[in-house]
């Protein structure tokens, strides 16, 4: 005795339904976009009739709609694959967009004993699979570091167009990090620099940042990185209404030379509206006077200390030494830079650019997608 399947309702919203039919009068057969709007769906939808048929040797459900007996087509298989209750395909994000906290593999200094995420240039550029193994640990711990890239000026801008696009900013399409006589930023002084993130005060902030370094033969000036995601996984821990402070007191960060004026109000710790930890904003050099009232503003200090020595504490903190050639690649809404002290008598030059997590996790997904269909 043949059991007939359940009504798709019972699975489905039926405004779900209607949304994804797949027919060439709800969707470009060139390119997968739909062609109608929500507005186009009728107000009074309901299933007139529904049956299993087979298409192209595929059996699918077949639904009749009312009142305007459209008619919409669901392989079985695509139903199985987008069920709420199913686990997702294998090579489809688990975690949404990816960028929140449960996409991240969450760390400290100590699960690099072993060595850092790393590649030679010359295997990256032209070894798909070590692109992608680079570009996945960019995305699940939040950087990667590659190894004997052309020191010359510049060159920065062709590691970051392997697999994206070069956000320009006020500081060009690249910049210089090293010692200026009338400097704009600290970063371009030999002072060290505690754990931040760039550009707070740009709205939206460049997600990725590259630093590649063409000479660094002084004394001090080590990198040094921080999990912010862990950082505020554990303040959200050891100090619930801290993280709550911090995820819902807007900070006006700013910043202003002669040709700039830049303004962004974000919290330190940035949430989705799951509570999931999405962005970090954390730049004591960027952050301007908050206008608040008393009570609000002494809870706001309170927990921005905590979480300033939180992301000091031993241990949190991955130091690493760049030498010439080396292309560090991070996740600059996750992961916190810094960098000590250095002897001015010595010569330090990195060079930077600015870059975006969309065009990374575009060529991350494109390399995934060939090597399934391969």
């Amino acid at each position: 005795m043949t059991v007939a399947p359940a009504p798709l309702v019972d699975r489905f919203s039926i405004f779900w339904l209607r949304d994804n039919c797949g027919c060439g009068d709800c969707r470009d057969a060139r390119n997968g976009q739909k062609l109608t709007q929500i507005t186009d769906l009728p107000a009074s939808l309901a299933v007139g009739s529904e049956r299993t048929v087979t298409i192209d040797g595929r059996a699918v459900r077949e639904i009749q709609w009312l009142p305007d007996g459209h008619l919409s087509h669901y392989p079985h298989s695509w139903l199985d694959s987008h069920a709420p209750d199913q686990p997702l395909p294998d090579g489809a994000a688990s975690h949404g967009d990816g960028r929140t906290e449960d996409a991240k593999r969450l760390w400290t200094a100590a699960d690099f004993a072993g060595g850092l995420p790393e590649a030679g240039w010359t295997a990256f550029r032209n070894d798909a699979a070590e692109t992608a193994r680079v570009l996945e640990a960019v995305a699940d711990l939040g950087f990667a570091l590659l190894r004997s890239v052309p020191p010359h000026s510049g060159q920065v801008l062709e590691v970051a167009e392997t697999f994206g696009f070069i956000r320009e900013t006020n500081y060009g399409r690249y910049f210089d990090v090293r010692i200026e006589d009338a400097p704009n930023n600290l970063a371009f002084t030999n002072a060290a620099i505690t754990p931040h993130t760039d550009n707070p005060y740009r709205d939206p902030v460049p997600t990725l940042q590259l630093l590649h370094c063409l000479n660094n033969n002084c004394q001090g000036g080590d990198s040094g990185l921080v999990d912010g995601f862990h950082a505020a996984a554990l303040l959200r821990t050891e100090d619930p209404a801290a993280f709550d402070v911090l995820t819902r007191t807007m900070v006006p960060f700013h910043f202003a030379d002669a040709n700039t004026e830049l303004r962004a109000d974000r919290p330190l710790i940035g949430t989705d509206p799951r509570g999931r930890i999405r962005e970090v904003r954390f730049n004591n050099r960027s952050i301007g006077t908050l206008r608040l009232p008393a009570a609000e503003t002494a809870a706001f200090y309170a927990a921005y200390r905590v979480f300033g020595e939180l992301l000091l504490r031993p241990g949190m903190r991955l130091d690493f030494r760049l030498t010439p050639g080396d292309c560090l690649i991070f996740d600059n809404v996750r992961l916190l830079h810094a960098r000590t002290a250095f002897d001015a008598r010595g010569s330090r030059h990195l060079q930077g650019c600015y870059a975006d997590l969309d065009g990374l996790f575009s060529t991350r997904a494109v390399l995934g997608r060939v090597r399934r269909e391969a």
